[in-house]
């Protein structure tokens, strides 16, 4: 299956939710009938791209059809890809690990996804030739670093482990001396996603995060939280908790192809200013795709 039809496929029940209000609004439309765009509005919203991302794409929409004359549906619709590609933002989404070793640092709340995408991550870049090591710096949750090795074991890379319930900087100075000592292209490094209260987790990325700038000064990191499609909305209120902690650069959205609000990837933008990086359409190794923005629009609106 191409790349692009694995983002469609994807987002099937996101689309499926907006189609036949969308269709029969892009068939119907003259470029004069103001319910068009009250309409669109709603369908965003439903699809949980939040009210504000949603009033803003549709007021530029209005304004391009005013400036340009749109009367076709096919026009209409080509614009409005191009307004929810540029929404989500067009910048360089790619990951930027330029150094040797360059560190991965993933956090997110339990259930998200967190050591699935760590371990597709895993096996993606060791078949693109790097060097890998897992971290299993989660030694809170009961069998995070079991699952952890397994994805290690499937992806032909080393793996740091401690035993359950010690220090989890610790666990992440050791990986890191490893990743230098070996010859490491990138360490990926697990968390936690809930201690006995909310303070003590934030406090405890905070202590990794010291850690990592200080044993890897210089050195490229980049920070990706987990998020899961289907929690919508409540999951930016995760996000912004994790922000200040763990200095976001990009997040992750999994479990896309269960859930009919995959409109929240423009709340995540528009709320955060931090670009979604990954996007998991499946539960295959191979379905965590590099997001992109024309590609995502373009796919919900097909």
């Amino acid at each position: 299956m191409g790349f692009f039809e694995k983002i469609k496929n994807g987002l099937a029940r996101t689309r499926e939710n907006m189609s036949a209000s969308w269709n029969s609004m892009v068939a119907d439309f003259t470029g004069e009938n103001e319910e068009f765009f009250d309409e669109l509005e709603e369908t965003l919203i439903m699809a949980d791209a939040g009210v504000d991302a949603a009033e803003r794409a549709v007021m530029r929409l209005r304004s391009y059809v005013s400036e340009h004359g749109i009367r076709g549906g096919e026009q209409v619709k080509a614009a409005m890809c191009e307004i929810l590609a540029e929404s989500i933002g067009c910048e360089d989404n790619a990951l930027h690990l330029d150094t040797h070793p360059s560190v991965i640092l993933v956090v997110g709340v339990n259930g998200v996804g967190k050591t699935t995408t760590i371990g597709k991550l895993a096996c993606s870049m060791s078949a693109g030739g790097k060097k890998v090591l897992l971290c299993a710096g989660d030694t809170f949750r009961a069998a995070a670093a079991e699952q952890l090795t397994v994805w290690a074991q499937r992806a032909g890379c080393d793996i740091v482990r401690h035993e359950e319930g010690s220090d989890p900087a610790a666990v992440v100075f050791d990986s890191l001396a490893a990743a230098r000592a070996r010859g490491v292209d990138v360490v990926i490094v697990d968390t936690a996603g809930r201690l006995h209260n909310k303070q003590n987790l934030m406090n405890e990325l905070t202590k990794i995060r010291r850690v990592i700038d200080r044993e890897m000064l210089g050195c490229s990191v980049e920070c990706l939280m987990v998020l899961d499609a289907t929690t919508g909305q409540n999951g930016l209120m995760q996000a912004k908790q994790f922000a200040d902690a763990a200095q976001l650069t990009g997040i992750v959205l999994t479990k896309l192809d269960g859930t009919a609000k995959g409109g929240v990837v423009f709340a995540i933008k528009r709320e955060l200013g931090v670009p979604v990086k990954y996007i998991g359409v499946g539960e295959g190794a191979d379905d965590l795709l590099p997001f992109d923005a024309h590609d995502f629009a373009e796919a919900l609106l097909a």
